[in-house]
């Protein structure tokens, strides 16, 4: 009797030991697919996440870029929107101190001795409007553009390559041809308003003219006294030459002035790149011309926009356009270098 219970109780001591090898056998394999579809939907949460911080960074940049007429524009949005597209600015090293010193060697004044300033008078001879001509001396625009700063030709480049990724090539050369059509007929347009002719009606209905116009109507209240429009002026010394937008007092004192249009604002002149130097070359160049019986000591860069908003007039005296002739100069040199160099190779 003893003996059988003794082996009762092994036998339920055997059996109780198989289930719980099976059991936890069965509850390990169990624990397998549980622990990998928690890794799974771990993964899926990360990626969902991934993939909204993508979506909302698109979604930002894309209210950004079409919400521009419900907002002003300013510097500040306008980094903003190009640090969402193209990536954080990197800066470039500061400028060697020794070459911001450099003078130039051929030191021509921007004022000409032999020259004196007339007062501002009603001749009938005027507006003048000298025809640019065939030349072989080089344009204004020809030298800054070839001697151009690196920093300057990698962000125009860069912004090339951007709006070409945008538009494709034939979408940006479209682009290009638009943009020299509005500034061609804004430009007329105040042909008329500076001769206190009337533009004609189908100009001013266009959209894309009549924002421009109305965006210069503060700065053409404080004009007066015309004396050029769309004239060639050439520097007979340094042999460049120009097509200056116009010559007129400003405020009492007579400038350059030059139109521009942009579709972001430049509320400063350092946001105008090289237009200084044209306004300084120009400047130089009507009193080195003797088509010019007068001479000019101050410039203005009237900066336009599409949307009708106030244009930026940057006035630039004696001083400042002095400045600016000195580097002028230098920029000068450097084309007469590069030219030199192009020849000899």
């Amino acid at each position: 009797m003893q003996l059988c219970g003794i082996k009762s109780l092994q036998l339920f001591t055997r059996k109780c030991g198989i289930q719980k090898m099976l059991l936890t056998e069965h509850f390990c394999k169990k624990q397998v697919p549980h622990a990998f579809l928690v890794t799974s939907t771990s993964l899926q949460s990360n990626k969902k996440d991934g993939y909204e911080q993508v979506s909302k960074k698109y979604e930002d940049l894309h209210r950004s870029v079409t919400s521009f007429k419900d907002r002003p524009r300013t510097p500040e949005t306008l980094f903003k929107e190009d640090n969402l597209i193209y990536g954080p600015v990197i800066k470039c090293r500061a400028p060697d101190k020794a070459a911001e010193a450099k003078t130039p060697k051929n030191w021509v004044p921007l004022l000409n001795p032999s020259k004196k300033t007339v007062p501002l008078t009603d001749d009938p001879r005027l507006p003048l409007k000298v025809s640019l001509g065939k030349h072989s001396i080089p344009s204004v625009t020809n030298i800054l553009q070839q001697t151009m700063s690196a920093e300057q030709a990698f962000y125009l480049n860069r912004w090339k390559q951007q709006m070409i990724l945008k538009l494709g090539e034939d979408g940006f050369a479209e682009y290009n041809k638009n943009i020299l059509l509005q500034g061609k007929l804004f430009h007329a347009a105040l042909e008329y308003i500076c001769q206190s002719i009337e533009v004609p009606q189908q100009e001013l209905e266009d959209a894309i003219v009549s924002g421009y116009v109305e965006s210069v109507q503060h700065v053409l209240r404080d004009m007066s006294g015309v004396k050029a429009l769309e004239s060639a002026v050439q520097h007979e010394t340094l042999q460049y030459l120009g097509l200056v937008d116009c010559v007129a007092e400003y405020r009492g004192q007579l400038c350059v002035i030059d139109w521009k249009t942009s579709e972001k604002p430049k509320p400063f002149l350092r946001n105008t790149f090289d237009n200084p130097l044209q306004i300084a070359a120009y400047v130089g160049a009507i009193n080195h011309d003797a088509n010019y019986d007068f001479q000019v000591n101050c410039g203005l860069i009237v900066v336009a926009y599409k949307d009708g908003s106030p244009a930026h007039p940057h006035f630039m005296d004696m001083d400042l356009c002095s400045q600016y002739w000195t580097k002028w100069l230098l920029r000068l040199e450097e084309y007469g270098e590069k030219r030199k160099n192009d020849d000899m190779s």
